[in-house]
């Protein structure tokens, strides 16, 4: 895969592309056994135009952290609201080069098809590298939703706006905690996302996957741990 340049697209190009990479997103149930899943951040300093990206594969169900891979490339595409992946996957992309043993399951710190054009970052990645992914975001970005029950594992449908068809969850990781949005990004069905992130919480309110990203790649952006591919440690 060669490497992916966004950084001179305009708007409209960038809008272009989107619809296009829509066009080989499939939503199909996921009929194999998860043995491996990975979790995929990215981080920046303010007025930087590093972006910092780390991908973290874990064992499943067991969630052992396996491996990781982080890489640090420059980005000058502008931070607009539904074009995050623009920024954000070629960095992901360097990182996944990296990562030896491919993920049965990509979750992706981000949206999937809850998104105005359906192609949120999960969907954005699975399209170009037919990778198994979905998204998993702290805030809402597109569709109809109603708040889920107070308790841990509630969850309620997200609606297309247009279509009225469901396109994720909202999901309550912990009792009274903020929901977490759930969509599926490419190669599995809205039902298997849900799923999927149930069998991915811990203790905290971020399902370990995407938890362990986010706090590798900010130890990466604050010189803690250094750029490649490397094999966590056995306590």
């Amino acid at each position: 895969m060669n490497s992916l340049n966004y950084n001179q697209l305009t708007i409209p190009e960038a809008t272009k592309i989107q619809l296009e990479l829509k066009e080989k997103i499939r939503l199909v149930p996921l009929n194999k056994e998860i043995k491996t899943i990975a979790g995929a951040d990215i981080s920046f300093n303010k007025y930087s135009p590093d972006v910092y990206a780390g991908i973290v594969l874990l064992s499943y169900p067991e969630l052992k952290p396996l491996s990781r891979a982080l890489v640090k490339i420059p980005v000058t595409f502008p931070y607009v609201p539904g074009y995050l992946a623009f920024r954000e996957v070629p960095a992901l992309l360097e990182a996944w080069k990296l990562l030896l043993d491919k993920p049965d399951v990509l979750i992706v710190d981000g949206h999937g098809i809850a998104h105005p054009r359906g192609m949120g970052i999960a969907a954005h990645f699975g399209a170009l590298t037919d990778q198994v992914s979905m998204g998993c975001a702290k805030k809402i970005l597109y569709g109809r939703i109603s708040e889920p029950l107070e308790e841990a594992g509630s969850s309620t449908p997200i609606y297309d706006k247009k279509k009225e068809e469901v396109i994720g969850w909202t999901f309550r990781s912990k009792n009274k905690v903020k929901p977490l949005f759930i969509s599926p990004g490419h190669k599995m069905s809205v039902e298997d996302s849900l799923t999927i992130i149930r069998g991915c919480m811990g203790r905290y309110r971020l399902p370990e996957p995407t938890r362990l990203a986010h706090h590798t790649v900010n130890l990466f952006r604050t010189g803690e741990l250094e750029q490649g591919f490397a094999l966590f440690s056995i306590d």
